[in-house]
């Protein structure tokens, strides 16, 4: 199983809700966010944020729209996805 950090994300719209993320990415990979959730249910992979050098994992959240991700520190749900930049190339 790898660690990895997410350290951009996409959005469509990118002012929507969590459940706007379509694609999460990092230093050498870009995935859907259904393969992260496929990923982390099957746990072949963690992933997390790291935000003013704190970390942040990355859960599955069900929501009204179906799953999502979002991060989870210090024993409760944040935002530190939405703070990340859009990913390019």
């Amino acid at each position: 199983m790898a660690d990895v950090q997410v350290t951009c994300i996409n959005k469509q719209p990118r002012d929507n809700t969590h459940e706007g993320i379509t694609h999460l990415g990092g230093s050498s990979w870009h995935w859907t966010r259904k393969q992260v959730i496929d990923s982390i249910e099957a746990k072949t992979n963690t992933f997390y944020t790291k935000v003013a050098g704190n970390r942040a994992n990355v859960g599955v959240v069900n929501g009204q729209n179906g799953k999502y991700v979002r991060t989870y520190a210090d024993g409760k749900w944040n935002d530190n996805l939405l703070a990340l930049p859009e990913c390019t190339g």
